[in-house]
């Protein structure tokens, strides 16, 4: 009897099964695909222990643990369905059309989720940022909490959690300020025209050098950068550990002004002089 299911219509699918049970035999053949059924199950484990065991040697981000493997449980199943019910003489093919089908229907209503989903595997995969980088990535600027599959958890310095879908991080430009272990500090000064030049370096320089947390090597580097209409405005550059950015930072900003005010050098503001000649 010919059991071929000739399309994906659900009505012709049950009539065709409903005369599998007419068949001769047939009871045997269902205990057969049982015990088909048994065998591929316990080859599905086999498998899925292979791959948990490939991405544990791999060393595959955690995030992507639960994809990878309820994409090989969902095509590991789908194998032995084919299997079993072409052993019991049913043509998978309409099978396949349907849930072709529900695929195509399933993926448009999730277009905006399945473009998220593919910028996690982007990222997962070529690993820009990882938990506890601090990132300026979707418009937000942060510390990475959590790499989703679909959201990025990124921690505000003011402790806000922001969900950025990974669709926007994985198409912008990604700033990571954690993945080298040294950073460098800029700072700027504008001071007045009539502190000497040398004078204003020699000051900057001695306060770099003397921090604890300033690296010597690359050296500190101080120099004029720009004249400005009031001022004269000072480049100052140094490194530090990444750690260590946001205090070094900011003791520089305050020590370089208190040794301005001792050294007596006037750090100055947009101004303007003006002078009244008599006639």
């Amino acid at each position: 009897m010919d059991t071929t299911l000739p399309s994906a219509n659900p009505e012709e699918m049950t009539e065709t099964i409903g005369r599998l049970f007419n068949q001769p035999h047939f009871w045997s053949r269902l205990l057969y695909a049982v015990l088909l059924l048994l065998c591929c199950m316990v080859v599905m484990r086999v498998l899925n222990a292979l791959v948990n065991r490939t991405i544990q040697r791999l060393k595959v981000e955690k995030s992507l643990h639960t994809l990878i493997r309820a994409t090989v449980k969902i095509l590991l199943w789908f194998v032995t369905i084919v299997v079993v019910l072409s052993y019991l003489g049913i043509d998978p093919t309409s099978l396949i059309a349907l849930l072709s089908v529900a695929g195509i229907a399933v993926s448009l209503a999730v277009q905006g989720t399945l473009s998220n989903l593919a910028g996690g595997l982007m990222i997962l995969g070529s690993k820009p940022f990882k938990v506890g980088d601090y990132i300026d990535a979707g418009g937000v600027s942060g510390t990475v909490a959590e790499i989703g599959m679909v959201y990025t958890r990124i921690k505000t310095i003011d402790n806000k959690v922001i969900h950025v879908p990974n669709g926007e991080i994985s198409t912008e430009k990604i700033t990571n300020y954690s993945s080298q272990a040294t950073r460098q500090v800029e700072l700027r000064f504008a001071v007045s025209y009539d502190a000497p030049v040398e004078q204003v370096k020699a000051a900057i320089l001695a306060v770099v050098a003397a921090h604890p947390k300033v690296h010597g090597d690359p050296p500190p580097f101080a120099r004029v950068s720009a004249y400005n209409d009031s001022s004269i405005q000072y480049l100052t550059r140094a490194w530090c550990d990444n750690g260590d950015y946001w205090e070094v930072y900011y003791d520089l900003q305050e020590q370089v002004k208190a040794a301005f005010d001792r050294e007596g050098i006037e750090m100055t503001y947009n101004h303007l002089n003006v002078h009244i000649m008599d006639k």
